[in-house]
């Protein structure tokens, strides 16, 4: 009986070191880390551009081009 005893001991406790193997390899698994770190730089990359150029958008059709335009007009009103 004894022998039976000690032999499922010794068998779980090889599953319990084969688990704990396994979730501190898991956790300890760092080879993903730059797929994550370069798909944030490309998503901030995105969005910092889309607001310059939503920006810039608004600057040239609300200040620049109005501007320019009564400025050109003005170089080429001939009447006075």
């Amino acid at each position: 009986m004894k022998k039976i005893i000690n032999k499922i001991q010794k068998k779980f406790d090889s599953i319990v070191i084969s688990t704990k193997t396994t979730a501190v390899a898991v956790v300890d698994n760092t080879r993903a880390e730059g797929f994550v770190d370069t798909g944030v730089k490309i998503i901030i990359g995105v969005v910092v551009g889309a607001v310059i150029l939503g920006g810039l958008y608004a600057l040239f059709d609300g200040v620049i081009l109005p501007t320019l335009e009564t400025r050109i007009d003005g170089m080429f009103d001939y009447a006075g």
